[in-house]
């Protein structure tokens, strides 16, 4: 039990947690007095989603997680699976956006949403809005991001500087992480900006290549990249067979959250098109009151399709 009674810290973090909690609070607070009964209910219950994923995060950085992460290399790939899919999916999930617009008073909102949505001084600003929102940018940052930090030497210098550590790392994962998943998990005023195709496809994609870092770091390497985790004392664990857990580690849990993800954009896509046959007619770009034959026949080479009589029989 000492490994989870001992070790816990206290993290300037939880101070900035305190404060966005009070100030949703004081959003969700505001938006109740003229919204109707049920969609404030819909908000309350969105917020435990929001409260959550803080939790999470307080757990991460505060908990005995982030103490053995530093001597353990599987226990730090516990720590990034949490930043990268947990925390951002049930902040996203919680879309705390207008609440915490609204916790601004009315006349400092109005200025603000003046400023950026009508100046033409912030139409900079405007333009980096849109390109950090882009679903190209966000799932190509998210996955750079990913490999970025498990480089050897920004690895080794994150552990070695406590900034780059929290703000650099952690930061990093949690934004692009929210990044990542506004682009497929609705999030009140956002929703994705791509169909369920697309979102699949960047599933699939950042599920790839997370596989094929977990398969670099266990069995297409024969030694530990990382050196701070050589030679630490109390530590038996070798540092190669350290590193393989972790691998695996990053492996199975890819799944855990693509599979499940992939289910409910599978979902989505059925409920767009109608039935599972609508879905597949437009990934092959077929038409639907095309036969399979006809079909068939026209991707032939040099094929056409078959002739169609009066009654649309081929």
């Amino acid at each position: 039990m000492n490994y989870f009674s001992q070790h816990w810290t206290f993290d300037p973090t939880i101070l900035l947690v305190v404060a966005t909690v009070a100030l949703h609070e004081v959003g969700l607070s505001r938006l109740a007095q003229r919204a109707a009964p049920e969609r404030t209910r819909r908000r309350r219950r969105l917020s435990w989603f929001f409260y959550s994923g803080l939790v999470v995060f307080l757990l991460v950085v505060t908990s005995p997680v982030d103490y053995w992460s530093s001597r353990y290399f599987f226990v730090h790939m516990i720590e990034h699976v949490f930043l990268c899919f947990a925390v951002p999916i049930l902040v996203v999930a919680g879309a705390p956006w207008l609440p915490l617009m609204f916790s601004l008073p009315v006349v400092a909102r109005r200025k603000v949403g003046r400023f950026f949505y009508l100046s033409a001084r912030a139409g900079g600003l405007r333009t980096v809005g849109r390109f950090i929102r882009h679903p190209w940018t966000a799932v190509i940052s998210f996955n750079a991001v990913m490999l970025f930090w498990h480089i050897p030497s920004m690895f080794e210098l994150a552990e070695s500087n406590s900034f780059v550590h929290i703000v650099a790392m952690h930061g990093s994962f949690v934004v692009t992480g929210v990044l990542f998943w506004l682009q497929i998990i609705p999030s009140y005023p956002m929703k994705p900006a791509r169909g369920p195709v697309w979102q699949g496809a960047a599933v699939l994609g950042t599920n790839a290549v997370m596989t094929v870092l977990a398969m670099a770091m266990s069995f297409l390497t024969s030694v530990s990249w990382y050196t701070n985790y050589s030679h630490l004392p109390g530590v038996t664990l070798s540092p190669f067979a350290d590193q393989q857990i972790g691998a695996a580690i990053l492996w199975v849990c890819g799944d855990f959250w693509a599979l499940p993800a992939l289910n409910i954009i599978v979902r989505r896509a059925i409920k767009e098109d109608g039935s599972f046959s609508a879905v597949l007619d437009r990934l092959v770009h077929r038409s639907p009151d095309t036969s399979m034959e006809r079909f068939l026949a026209s991707r032939a080479p040099g094929g056409s399709p078959l002739p169609v009589d009066a009654t649309g029989e081929s």
